[in-house]
């Protein structure tokens, strides 16, 4: 099993000046330490406007900077929030290639999708939509990472055309992939998905072996679908941690900052009425505490087993592993045996102090990393041999890296092609005049490497409800001097989704020319003409193919 730390840098009020440039350096002293004492990973947070609990609103400096200052630790985005209002996915591709360059290959790339008020309403992000937009943005980083150039993307919240998006990661073909988990819900989604699960909620061992069963059994079923082009079988949680000969002492220095940051986080996220610039949350955790289950009394030195969390009148506290070496060693080996493959620790906490925090560090590394450390690597490489096969599979599920257009020239007056989806558009005509006068071989050479891109720009730009008796697949046969191509479009509850495949039962079926399906979407050759010309041949229901033009907007 392997150590890292984690941080939201909080900085509780009453504030002085240069506090917040001081919570920075000691975070990164704490680093330096350790990275030479053998800790796996660092990880910061993307937060915003969450004072007080996390002022870590730009993780890929202080990561940077932390970067030229160790040499072993991996920096970890613990997370990068992905929905494109809050970071446009080409940024979030170069910035973590430029930190993979910097530091030498140490990238752990975490996403997510941010859950609080403050920030999705600071960013204008709808709750209901912020889970979809954080699939489609890591869809278009990963293949930023991946293809040379970018072949574009047409989403419903990424649109970007063909560009070179330069650095490329060190890290072949990216840094790791992980996503932020509270609920076990969001853990299954990593598991399908094939990507590393960083766990936000403290669990007890035995809760987050169930978490490790259904995460690994779900990563090897057919449900596995990679969501980048690597697999990164991971499941990770966070804990306070606070070490110390003396129990009594590890409960004194630690407690209140590993209550405070959960009563913040539930401030923040649960039942918090903040005023920006005006509420201060260590005022209401100091007179409040006790209210929400934070009592400090309930925590005694017995030197009994540590649990993570206690209870007060049936509300949760905290404790995790602020304890003795031994306490400590006892409570991270039950999660080894639960299969937990990483433990990231929260020290930088509420008002926890930098010299108890590199007094604890040290400690740790001394008397409880070294338990676990010979037996980490032979674990690892079980784990690889164990999933090897699965995660090809689920990689073969996942669609490859696209080629570019040919021929896409940029000039300074603007872009010379762009992919129609319909009607008389801007980006339509542009692709009518570079199309005009094309010979069928030139047509295919444009055409055909963007397909994925015309089809699902296609089926965005389709209206089911200008044709509601249409609902079945249409299927798109095109020929070129290639293989045939077969393109299914199905309509159905109101949407349109797009396939490349055969449909078993097409409600109709279009077999035409790439060459003649280009001139026909930019409206170069009228569909009706096509069919007189034995250009376009359409077989079963007839009737669909205008119900096809009405939800164009071609009536």
């Amino acid at each position: 099993m392997k150590f890292g730390l984690f941080y939201e840098h909080q900085l509780p009020r009453p504030w002085a000046e240069g506090d917040e440039e001081r919570l920075l350096r000691e975070a990164l002293e704490q680093i330096e330490l350790a990275d030479r004492l053998g800790f796996h990973s660092v990880w910061a947070v993307e937060h915003h406007f969450l004072e007080e609990y996390s002022h870590s609103s730009a993780p890929e400096v202080f990561l940077g900077a932390a970067s030229q200052r160790t040499r072993r630790i991996r920096l970890g985005h613990g997370i990068v929030q992905l929905p494109p209002r809050f970071n446009h996915p080409a940024r979030v591709a170069e910035r973590i290639a430029t930190l993979d360059l910097l530091s030498g290959g140490r990238v752990e790339f975490g996403t997510g999708e941010a859950s609080s008020q403050a920030e999705l309403g600071g960013f204008g992000v709808d709750r209901q939509l912020k889970h979809a937009q954080w699939e489609e943005a890591l869809d278009a980083v990963t293949r930023m990472m991946v293809e040379e150039p970018f072949a574009g993307y047409q989403g419903r919240w990424v649109s970007m055309p063909p560009r070179n998006v330069v650095p490329k990661p060190r890290q072949k073909p990216h840094p790791p992939l992980w996503v932020a988990c509270s609920r076990r819900d969001t853990i299954l989604v990593a598991a399908r998905k094939g990507i590393g699960a960083l766990s936000f909620s403290f669990l007890e061992p035995e809760e987050a072996g169930e978490w490790v069963a259904d995460y690994y059994r779900l990563l090897a079923s057919p449900e596995c679908v990679a969501a980048g082009f690597a697999v990164n079988a991971n499941v990770a949680v966070v804990l306070p941690l606070l070490c110390h000969s003396d129990e009594r002492t590890a409960i004194e220095r630690g407690l209140d900052g590993a209550h405070f940051f959960g009563y913040a986080l539930a401030h923040y996220y649960v039942f918090g009425r903040h005023e920006p610039g005006r509420t201060s949350v260590w005022r209401e955790f100091q007179e409040r505490r006790r209210d929400f289950g934070f009592a400090p009394e309930i925590v005694e030195a017995r030197n009994a087993p540590l649990g993570v969390k206690l209870l007060q009148h049936g509300l949760g506290s905290i404790r995790g592993a602020i304890g003795t070496p031994d306490q400590i060693a006892g409570l991270l080996a039950r999660y080894e045996q639960a299969g937990v493959d990483q433990v990231i620790f929260v020290s930088q906490a509420g008002r926890n102090r930098h010299d108890h925090i590199c007094e604890s560090i040290e400690l740790f590394a001394r008397q409880v990393l070294p338990r676990f450390a010979e037996r980490a690597e032979a674990r690892e490489a079980q784990k690889r041999e164990r999933i090897a096969a699965a995660g090809e599979r689920a990689l073969r599920r996942r669609p490859p890296p696209r080629p570019a257009p040919l021929g896409y020239l940029l000039s300074p007056q603007g872009e010379p092609f762009a992919v129609a989806g319909a009607g008389s558009s801007p980006a339509a005509g542009r692709l009518a005049r570079l199309l005009h006068g094309r010979s069928d071989r030139q047509l295919e050479r444009l055409f055909g490497p963007v397909l994925w891109l015309v089809f699902h720009r296609l089926g965005r730009a389709m209206d089911p409800g200008r044709a509601p008796a249409v609902i079945g697949d249409i299927q798109c046969d095109l020929e070129g001097s290639g293989q045939p191509r077969f393109w299914v479009l199905r309509v159905a509850d109101g949407r349109v989704r797009v396939r490349q495949a055969r449909s078993p039962a097409p409600l109709l079926t279009l077999r035409m020319s790439l060459p003649t399906f280009a001139r026909i979407l930019t409206g170069e050759l009228p569909a009706a003409t096509a069919l007189l010309e034995g250009k376009l041949l359409a077989e079963g229901d007839v009737k669909a193919l205008a119900g096809v033009g009405r939800m164009l907007g071609r009536d």
